[in-house]
Order: C-alpha cells, then sequence, then structure tokens
C-alpha cells in the first residue's frame, strides 16, 4: 500500500475547510475555498449595505432637508438683495410724494431688506377700507368692480414666511423618490468603511507583502483625497455656483423655482466631480510608474497641464469664476503635489529585493 505524504493531505483543503486567518496562508487555498472566502465576503457587504440602509431610511428626512440647507440659503440672499432693491422704490416713491423719509434711501432700504421685510401691496375695495380703520363709508358709494375703483395698500411681508424660500415638486412621487434617493446615499456612506474592509480582506489574500503596504498607503490617500475634493464642492462651491447661477435669473428677470429631485441630482454629481478630479496625484503616479510619463515630462509641461486643468474646472463646473477658481487652483496645487508623488516615492522594485515577493 503505498504511503501518504501528510504535507499534502494537509495542503488538500475542502470546500468545509475553515480559511485560515493569516492573509499569507489564505494566499495559498485552493480554488473552492476562494469560492467559500468570495461568498462570505459578499454576504458580509450585502449586510453592511442592508444595515447602512435601515439606518439611512430613520435619516432620510434628516438628510434631505440638511441637503437643502445651502439652496435655501442662496434662495433667501436672492430674494433679500431683490427686497433691498423694491424697497429702495418705494422709500424713493414715498419721498416724491412729500413724505418724509430718512436721508440715507440705500442703507435704510438694506436695513429693511436684512430684517426680512419684503414689500408688497393688496389692493382694497374703499368700503371695506373705511370701515377697517373705523370711518364712516362715503354716501351712496358703489362697491368696487374694478382694478382702478380699488385702492392700493402697501404691505410687507416676512420673508421667512416666504412661499418661495421652498423648493417644488411636480408629482405626487417626487418627494417619496427623493426620500429614497437620499436614504440610499445615507445608507452607502454609513457602510461603506465596512463593505471597503470586507471587500480589501479578501482580496489582500492574493498579494504579497510589498503590494499590501502600498494599498495601506493609497487607499486611505485616495478616500481622503475624494473626501477632501466632495467636501470642498458641497460646504464652499455650490454657494459660488447657486450665486452664479441666480444672477442670470435676476438679469432676465426670473424668479428661481427649484425642483427638489432636481436638486438631489446637482448636489451629488457637483462633490462627485469635485472628488474624482482630486485624484489626480495618484493618476498622475499611476502613469509615471507604468511609464507612461515621467518626472521630467511632468515638469517641463507645467504649463500645458494648467491649460487642461482649467479646461476641466469650466466642464466639470458651471463655469463661474468662482467655482472655477475653487476647483481649478487645487487642482494646480495638487498637480504639483503629484510631481512630488512621483519623485520622493520609492516604486516596488527599489523596495522589494530578490526572494521577498513570496511574503
Amino acid at each position: 500500500m503505498p504511503e501518504t505524504d501528510p504535507h499534502d493531505s494537509a495542503n488538500d483543503p475542502t470546500p468545509n475547510e475553515k480559511a485560515p486567518a493569516d492573509p499569507l496562508d489564505r494566499s495559498k487555498m485552493s480554488f473552492p475555498a476562494h469560492l467559500e472566502e468570495l461568498r462570505v465576503a459578499i454576504f458580509k457587504c450585502l449586510a453592511a449595505l442592508a444595515i447602512g440602509t435601515g439606518l439611512g431610511l430613520l435619516l432620510g428626512f434628516s438628510a434631505v432637508d440638511y441637503i437643502q440647507e445651502p439652496l435655501r440659503d442662496s434662495l433667501e440672499t436672492f430674494y433679500r438683495g431683490q427686497a433691498e432693491k423694491d424697497n429702495l422704490t418705494r422709500l424713493e416713491e414715498k419721498q416724491q410724494a412729500g413724505d418724509t423719509v430718512p436721508d440715507d434711501l440705500a442703507a435704510t432700504a438694506e436695513k429693511m431688506a436684512d430684517e426680512g421685510l419684503v414689500p408688497d401691496f393688496l389692493l382694497v375695495d374703499p368700503l371695506d377700507l373705511a370701515r377697517i380703520l373705523g370711518q364712516a363709508p362715503p354716501a351712496e358709494k358703489d362697491i368696487a368692480t374694478t382694478r382702478k375703483d380699488l385702492v392700493k395698500l402697501p404691505i410687507y411681508k416676512p420673508l421667512e414666511k416666504d412661499s418661495r424660500l421652498k423648493l417644488v415638486s411636480l408629482s405626487g412621487q417626487e418627494p417619496f423618490m427623493v426620500y429614497v434617493k437620499a436614504s440610499l446615499v445615507v445608507g452607502a456612506l454609513i457602510s461603506s468603511p465596512f463593505i471597503f474592509y470586507f471587500i480589501w480582506d479578501f482580496v489582500a489574500a492574493g498579494l504579497y507583502k510589498h503590494e499590501r503596504k502600498y494599498i495601506y498607503i493609497f487607499l486611505p490617500m485616495s478616500l481622503g483625497l475624494f473626501f477632501a475634493g466632495a467636501a470642498l464642492a458641497f460646504f464652499v462651491a455650490i454657494g459660488y455656483v447657486l450665486e452664479f447661477l441666480f444672477w442670470f435669473n435676476a438679469q432676465m428677470g426670473i424668479n428661481p423655482t427649484p425642483r427638489i429631485s432636481e436638486w438631489i441630482g446637482f448636489v451629488l454629481i457637483l462633490p462627485l466631480g469635485f472628488g474624482i478630479s482630486f485624484q489626480l496625484p495618484l493618476v498622475m503616479l499611476f502613469l509615471e510608474r507604468i511609464n507612461v510619463f515621467s518626472v521630467e515630462i511632468y515638469l517641463a509641461k507645467w504649463r500645458v497641464a494648467v491649460l487642461v486643468i482649467a479646461v476641466l474646472s469650466m466642464f466639470l463646473t458651471p463655469a463661474d469664476p468662482g467655482s472655477m477658481l475653487l476647483m481649478g487652483i487645487p487642482l494646480v496645487i495638487l498637480y504639483f503635489g503629484g510631481i512630488a508623488l512621483c519623485k520622493y516615492m520609492p516604486s516596488s522594485k527599489e523596495n522589494v529585493a530578490p526572494g521577498s515577493a513570496e511574503g
């Protein structure tokens, strides 16, 4: 009876065997064992996504309300500026009518707008106005039936109660779909660290030691750059973008009435564009490592790179100077940061000694 090598049987895992805890040992698993590892990783990712989505559904209304804040602030600024102009016009009319008004009409109009006073008017029947004032209505005076018979009554409305500051929906299901979309995004953000970890735990088994080291360096760097770009877009750039877009509304005499679904799409796309563009240093390093470009070429062609960045900033933003500069200037800085990364980050050939590829 032929002898069996105990090492052969030990190295022949079955589909039901437990996966080794050490990634180096897991890299030597059989194909069925790898499939089992993949199944477990997918299950963990789906479970994390389900839990994150459940939390996102609980936070969905708060998320939608929070996402609306930049737009509400910009709408309030737009209509406050409009109220300032209308207040100035009304003060000038009072001055021409002989009423006593402050000397500095512009400063007074600005102060009234800052206090949220939006000028408006009502058309009232003179008979009703007389009754409200406690006066006897004129004898044999008919009720007003035409516009010219009505009295124009100036009033002021509080800006915070202005319905124009609220977003609108054009269908019954639109707010529900916005809530679901916001909840899914929140759920994905909550579960993403766990999903990245589970994916990395599976992929690390097939990587050498020096390859895992670079993942530990570049993955956090990539995530940090992405979230930095997205945060810059949401907390800073969106304000300039809305100010620019609403300026066009003012020039054309159009009052903005944003739809909630369009705003949610916009507030997701702009930070996404910023986040992806902030991956520039890592893209430069990758192209340098595969010998497409070199540090010398990056330095020699920096003017061309700045021009390309300006063009990309124009297409990835609404082309207003503020948002273009907010994207372009950091990208230029990141470009030179990418050059430094290529120059001072050692390559795997420099770090890996012969025989160390086995881990």
